[in-house]
């Protein structure tokens, strides 16, 4: 059953545009084109144009019900390629632009999949599309639209639809674990999920945001999470929405703090390691003259919230006028188009304490104890209907005790695109001899463990990934968030096959800035004592291997989550770096010095600390190596993201990347990067257990073997 066509994104649009044609609707500022961001805006009278403008090219292409994929930067030009999808009657792919230099499986498994009649695509990115589109196994190539190449048209030259077909989008899964699957979301899933999400954070102002609410995002659009916030929202609740690029954000998170302060009433999200990165990397020069205080909504979601991060959040913006009522846990999935449930301020405490002991049979009881796990509640859920079940039973459970989370309403999607046996499995639930007033199907099975206690939910992890060790459940976010706390980094805690049984093993990243060897493993082995001490007082369990690693180490899906089960292959197969071991045990013997510490005007500078800190702002593997013609600091860095643009503007973004980095490495070290080689990702010699080979980068660089992707933007004649 289709959504009322009067609210459908495309109605909604059309009405906005007839209504309020000089308000503005979307701002995108970019931070390629300058640090300092340039603002640039569509009205909602332009938007519905550029809009119509892709849904005239798109007839050309096909008929309503066809796929189009989008693969744009995060721009303007995205929105308004996925609108003009669904203002066509086609059922919008949105993607991210494939990695630089790689070839992505991720896309090709998509277009495989979902066989598009067109690919939406900007001028910048369409030639690096072509190797995907003209893949063997295809029968026919989908046609390339470049979306920022149409002429703008007037609202005469398309009809008007009167309803939307039933699919509004295919939202693909990370594929971190198995092939993309294309979640079906409908129009009528849209519908329902943006009532269910106005009436409970907007409880306050009758279900309805107020007018000059701003919604501020730097999520990927190709995200369920970023798609609803930055996009769909937006446009029905008819609010401005203003957007930037996520490596905008991972460069310098202070940008998106400076757009809450600087926008009214702000809603934005933020999953649990961009609240930690905004922690650690903004500075009180950045909050200078800055105010919080109107900042209504942080939802904090994409990935499991943990206590201390709240906490460390708060404490961090407070004292700059961020309320804490404003931070708001927030669960979802892609299944269920975004949202779940969330916490409510006031109703209850955020964070409530458990018996660890009790937690590992299962059952969740209250304790005052506050070293027993620290868990966030995600409220009271009201809309949709959730029960947590026995997944083995198909039977509710009582409160208290942990099983799968189920969930019924008219939010959750319609199954999975061209797989009907998946789609039985997850979306065709049905429960057995169900309570009084509750349905007995169709349940969505998450696959995520949870609790009822007191009314509220608690989400303890993924079915899949729950330890059992010594015959006993542990939940690895637990445990990730324990060590984490200690660490400062990413974390994954698996399990493996001992001589008899499962045993724990925890793979955590970790920086030291120490010279001294002895200073090192002194380090080493006081943050070895602190994890296996707090890990058996909080959880009970003994920590078998501590694998300590450099940061950037830990696999991660597209949305930067842990893949534990890369891990784990990477750990049983010896490829990952230990901090504790010799960096070259497989080098050849003439490059058994990598030169990790670095001499460079006279001082002593760490290899591995200038890495980790230009790898933080690059996103992938970065050699330091001394010049030793002129002894000056070089920094080789591998781009593992960036996607194709005009030449201009990709010089613009390679000074940005480069200013960035040489300002970090200085301010963290005291030293000047005197130049800064940017490389496609695999250009770095590294060894047979992934060091970087820093001999062999010095030897290139002489040799000026490098393809550099900045040569013209050097940095050697600006002044620093």
């Amino acid at each position: 059953m289709p959504a009322a066509p009067e609210f459908a994104i495309p109605s909604v649009l059309r009405e906005r545009a007839d209504r309020r044609p000089n308000d503005p609707a979307f701002t995108f500022v970019d931070y390629a084109r300058d640090p300092a961001g340039v603002a640039d805006t569509l009205t909602w009278s332009q938007l519905y144009r550029r809009t119509r403008a892709v849904a005239n090219a798109l007839t050309r292409c096909g008929s309503a019900g066809d796929r189009a994929v989008i693969v744009a930067p995060q721009s303007l030009d995205y929105v308004v390629g996925f609108l003009g999808a669904l203002e066509a009657g086609f059922i919008a792919v949105p993607l991210s632009v494939p990695q630089l230099g790689d070839h992505d499986e991720r896309i090709s498994s998509v277009l495989a999949d979902s066989s598009p009649a067109a690919v939406l695509t900007t001028a910048a990115v369409s030639g690096g599309l072509e190797p995907y589109l003209q893949e063997p196994n295809r029968s026919s190539a989908p046609t390339l639209v470049e979306v920022d190449a149409l002429d703008r048209i007037g609202p005469a030259a398309l009809a008007v639809r009167d309803a939307p077909p039933g699919v509004a989008y295919l939202q693909y899964t990370s594929g971190s674990t198995r092939q993309p699957a294309g979640v079906m979301v409908s129009h009528r899933n849209l519908a329902a999920n943006f009532e269910q999400t106005m009436a409970c954070y907007f409880s306050e102002t009758g279900n309805v945001p107020p007018p000059d609410t701003t919604m501020v995002s730097w999520l990927p659009f190709y995200h369920d999470m970023g798609l609803w916030i930055g996009v769909s929202s937006p446009i029905l609740a008819g609010l401005h929405s203003v957007v930037f690029s996520p490596m905008s954000f991972l460069v310098r998170p202070s940008r998106w703090i400076h757009l809450m302060a600087t926008h009214p009433k702000v809603f934005t999200p933020a999953p649990n390691f961009a609240l930690e990165l905004a922690v650690r990397r903004t500075t009180d020069a950045d909050m200078a003259g800055l105010d919080l205080g109107d900042v209504t909504h942080i939802i904090s979601g994409a990935e499991r919230v943990h206590a201390a991060t709240l906490q460390r959040f708060t404490d961090r913006f407070a004292p700059f006028g961020l309320r804490t009522r404003a931070m708001r846990p927030s669960y979802g999935l892609a299944e269920a188009t975004v949202y779940v449930a969330d916490h409510i301020p006031g109703r209850s405490s955020a964070v409530v304490h458990f018996d660890a002991e009790k937690l590992t049979a299962g059952i969740a009881e209250r304790t005052a104890d506050a070293t027993g796990p620290g868990l966030v509640s995600y409220g009271i859920p009201a809309s949709p209907t959730v029960r947590i079940v026995d997944p083995e039973t198909r039977t509710e459970n009582g409160a208290g005790t942990i099983g799968e989370i189920w969930v019924h309403g008219d939010n959750v999607a319609l199954g999975y695109w061209h797989k009907s046996a998946e789609t039985e499995q997850t979306f065709r639930g049905r429960l057995v001899d169900p309570h009084p007033g509750t349905p007995a199907e169709p349940w969505l099975r998450t696959g995520d463990l949870g609790v009822v206690s007191d009314g509220e939910l608690f989400i303890m992890g993924r079915i899949k990934d729950l330890l059992i060790v010594y015959g006993r459940n542990h939940y690895p976010d637990d445990i990730e968030a324990t060590v984490g706390e200690i660490t400062g980094g990413r974390v994954a805690a698996i399990s493996v096959h001992g001589d008899h049984d499962e045993r724990l093993v925890v793979l955590a990243e970790f920086m030291t800035l120490s010279l001294d060897e002895d200073a090192v493993a002194t380090e080493l082995a006081a943050a070895e004592r602190a994890i296996a001490s707090a890990v058996s007082t909080a959880h009970g369990v003994k920590v078998a291997d501590l694998v300590l690693v450099f940061p950037g180490s830990l696999p991660l899906t597209t949305s930067g989550k842990v893949r534990r089960g890369a891990c784990a292959h990477q750990y049983l197969s010896g490829e990952l770096d230990r901090i504790d071991e010799d960096d070259d045990a497989d080098a050849a013997p003439d490059e058994e010095s990598t030169g990790d510490v670095l001499v460079v005007d006279g001082h002593e500078h760490h290899s591995e600390g200038i890495e980790a800190t230009a790898s933080a702002v690059t996103g992938g593997r970065v050699a330091a190596i001394a010049d030793d013609r002129t002894g000056r600091l070089i920094a080789i860095a591998e781009l593992t993201a960036e996607p194709a643009r005009p030449r201009e503007e990709q010089s613009r973004r390679y000074r940005t990347i480069k200013r960035e980095v040489m300002s970090a490495v200085k301010a963290t070290h005291g030293v000047r990067v005197a130049d800064l080689v940017l490389v496609p990702a695999g250009a770095i010699p590294v060894s047979a257990t992934g060091t970087v080979r820093r001999p062999a980068c010095a030897q290139r660089y002489r040799d000026n073997e490098f393809k550099r992707l900045d040569v013209s933007a050097s940095l050697l004649d600006e002044a620093w």
